[in-house]
């Protein structure tokens, strides 16, 4: 099953168990979205729960907001990465605090689901990587799955939860594919495997590399061409972006003595900053060199041309890991 796959079936397996999930987005129903994520699902359940809106973020947002006061469970699709920004406000001023500030009363089960990162070629603004905004943002939790298998259980986890999600999707990673056990559910163990929950998916002794989203196969490439060099790297998953698993990090740190964090986003203030940070913090004297951080370059996103260039690869990874065997 493809990664897009798994999506459909995880949103659609939601929408039996609950009549109150609803999807709301730019061309979800009768195109089935501009990936397809949403194919099929206004045919079988009908326009009003799976709702085609005009092409205005903050109106979806912001119904959707109302949807969730209201008792429901809304899912909505932002188009593309870049065009989030006009529902920046009703995010973080709204969705992000009510929880808070009605300390507990009112819950937010609402799910945003973002397209992210680069890859395919497209033009400006829709190969972004904003997740740093939002994983600064407190009352959120923002997750970004890298397989088809993830993705089909972390989609239902997401929109199960009482809290408000960011779901990033690796658009470049939509057509790969990988098992899925699409038995799992909610009472059959979904839970085993929390959200926020880290997986080391190699295991290493030499360094650890930490990623998310698209670049945890790029991360596996690098692993295997160090390996033929006699080098034993341990990949580890985020998965979950807000909250991070310090935890398991630490743990894989504390055996390998070298971390390097590799995402598409600039480096500068991204989510590799606030790793490095904590694990100098947590594990300082099991360290045998400087964390290291590999990312975008400190520009906004290029022409697609260019984006080969821009975006990390395993050869990236590669230098930043020999540079901390080397320190």
């Amino acid at each position: 099953m493809t990664l897009c796959q798994s999506l459909n079936t995880g949103l659609r397996r939601a929408m039996e168990r609950d009549d109150k999930v609803v999807l709301l987005g730019e061309d979800i129903g009768t195109l089935g979205g501009v990936f397809r994520v949403t194919d099929g699902l206004q045919k079988d359940f009908g326009d009003r729960r799976v709702i085609d809106t005009p092409l205005a973020e903050s109106g979806i947002v912001g119904t959707a907001f109302g949807l969730a006061l209201r008792g429901y469970r809304p899912v909505c699709e932002i188009q593309f990465d870049g065009f989030i920004y006009p529902a920046f406000d009703q995010i973080v001023s709204q969705v992000a605090k009510i929880r808070h500030r009605t300390d507990g009363l009112v819950s937010m089960p609402l799910t945003i689901r973002v397209p992210f990162g680069g890859g395919i070629g497209a033009v400006e603004h829709h190969s972004e990587s904003p997740e740093a905004y939002f994983a600064h943002t407190a009352g959120l939790r923002v997750v970004s799955p890298s397989t088809p298998a993830d993705a089909f259980l972390m989609i239902q986890q997401a929109i199960a939860s009482p809290d408000p999600v960011i779901f990033f999707e690796p658009k470049r990673r939509y057509w790969e594919r990988g098992p899925v056990d699409t038995t799992v559910d909610l009472g059959t163990g979904l839970d085993s495997e929390p959200l926020h929950r880290a997986r080391v998916v190699r295991s290493g002794h030499d360094a650890t590399v930490v990623t998310y989203g698209a670049l945890v196969a790029t991360a596996l490439s690098a692993a295997d061409v160090a390996a033929e060099e006699g080098t034993s790297l341990e990949i580890i998953d985020l998965r979950s972006l807000s909250p991070i698993d310090f935890d398991t990090v630490e743990a894989s740190v504390r055996r390998t003595g070298r971390l390097v964090v590799a995402h598409e986003a600039p480096v500068f203030l991204g989510l590799g900053a606030e790793i490095a940070a904590r694990i100098s913090e947590r594990c300082f004297y099991h360290l045998e060199a400087p964390v290291l951080r590999v990312g975008g370059f400190d520009v906004p996103y290029p022409a697609a041309r260019l984006e080969e260039h821009h975006l990390p690869d395993a050869d990236r990874i590669l230098d930043a890991v020999d540079r901390t065997l080397s320190a």
